[in-house]
């Protein structure tokens, strides 16, 4: 690790940290605020350098953004050679290739096989909104169905379709009609069987008032909950069956985190449409709906857009996102560090009591926290704990789950094998500091 004179303890504030934070203090409300206390300087791959000359592990990618690193220098060579060109011209105005070229480099990937069209947003609740309003355009139907533990968006109708109140909802009511909660069934927590969850769904909203079915394949905000292994292709069913529109919102899953380019795929799905987002673009603002064609070429000229989607600098970023992926063998990647921390996280769970579950699918892996294994009672404290002896330790975490006891990775995929121990050596001393 990088040393400097001004290095100070890890986790903390240091000098140059602390008179960014006084000056943010006066200008930034008080609600945005940051899981470090310290403020970056620069970052390479999987570490981030504090102004301060302290080096961290970053094991959140920006939350979920970075599955190629920090500063990948493609993604950055890309960035200042389309600066270069134009930066802006609104692509309802004047088109442009890097558009058309992502479109040529996700559409082969659509889950099954189908052929596929891709229109550009800015950010991932906004992929979502814009597949409902693609669902209810062509269904002529209101109602949308999502889950328990769901996380969507911010904007009104995607904080609508997600569970967690505090903070993503209080006092920021009312709410967009029309969307209606099930459970979702897991083997932890929510193990109801198929049969139960349809007559659940029957109780809330006819099949024939559903326009679509949004579900995340594996629940990133929730808490990386991963489903019994029959309800997508159930889920497909159902939909099929019903004439409802399912939609994959991959804005956390997607870009190859959990070993194919999308999770649908590890579930053996065929999604409608696909939701985008996070790490399309390195973290630049880029999202998508990526969409079986003869669905996408219904939806009225104009009906879908803005000013700003589709930016050529993202798009660019984007499309050396999937030369980074294609070309580094990203994707077998996620499985290999997959496999590594989950061997990793079965010997914690045998150390420490206070791990209930170990659970994950390629590199999205977790530890849910409990403070009784058999009542399954969430450690939520204690997991607030661990995150700040991790920072102390020298690696940054992020949490989830509905009570925030779950400890979620977020790596990014070109970590070696080295670095991946590295921090979860640190990790593990975090958890004993904790469980002692």
């Amino acid at each position: 690790m990088a040393t400097t004179q001004a290095q100070t303890q890890l986790g903390t504030a240091g000098q140059h940290s602390q008179e960014l934070n006084d000056r943010k203090a006066k200008v930034v409300p008080q609600c945005m605020s940051s899981l470090a206390p310290f403020m970056i300087d620069r970052s390479q791959g999987p570490v981030v350098t504090d102004v301060d000359g302290n080096d961290y592990l970053d094991f959140t990618g920006g939350w979920g953004c970075l599955v190629v690193g920090h500063s990948h220098p493609k993604v950055v060579e890309a960035i200042k050679a389309q600066t270069d060109k134009y930066v802006h011209t609104d692509f309802s105005v004047v088109g442009y290739e890097p558009y058309v070229e992502l479109a040529e480099r996700l559409a082969p990937y659509m889950p099954g096989g189908n052929a596929a069209k891709l229109g550009l947003f800015n950010s991932g609740a906004e992929a979502v909104e814009n597949t409902v309003k693609i669902a209810r355009c062509l269904t002529k139907r209101r109602a949308v169905v999502v889950f328990e533990g769901g996380f969507h968006g911010r904007t009104l109708l995607t904080m609508t379709m997600t569970h967690k109140a505090t903070p993503y909802k209080a006092h920021f009511g009312p709410f967009a009609s029309d969307v209606y909660r099930v459970p979702f069934p897991s083997p932890y927590r929510t193990n109801i069987c198929n049969e139960e969850w349809e007559q659940r769904l029957r109780l809330l909203v006819a099949p024939d008032e559903i326009a679509t079915i949004v579900v995340e394949p594996i629940q990133g905000e929730g808490g990386f909950v991963v489903p019994n292994d029959d309800f997508l292709p159930y889920l497909q069913e159902f939909a099929q069956r019903h004439g409802i529109m399912l939609v994959a919102d991959e804005v956390q899953t997607g870009m190859g985190r959990t070993g194919s380019l999308f999770a649908a795929e590890r579930f053996g799905i065929e999604p409608d449409l696909v939701a985008l987002g996070k790490s399309l673009a390195s973290g630049l603002p880029l999202s998508g709906v990526l969409g079986k064609s003869g669905l996408m070429d219904q939806v009225p000229d104009g009906g879908i857009g803005g000013t700003y989607v589709g930016n050529p600098l993202g798009c660019a970023a984007a499309v050396a996102v999937m030369d980074v992926i294609e070309e580094e063998g990203l994707l077998e990647r996620a499985d290999e560090l997959g496999e590594r921390m989950h061997a990793r996280f079965q010997d914690f769970m045998a150390k420490y009591d206070l791990v209930g579950d170990v659970r994950g699918v390629g590199s999205m892996q977790a530890l849910e926290l409990v403070t009784d294994r058999e009542m399954k009672l969430p450690a939520a404290e204690e997991t607030g704990h661990v995150i700040k002896a991790a920072l102390e330790e020298g690696v940054i975490l992020a949490k989830a789950g509905l009570h925030g006891n779950v400890i979620r990775m977020l790596i990014p995929l070109v970590l070696t094998d080295d670095e991946l121990d590295d921090g979860l050596d640190r990790l593990e001393r975090a958890i004993a500091r904790v469980a002692s």
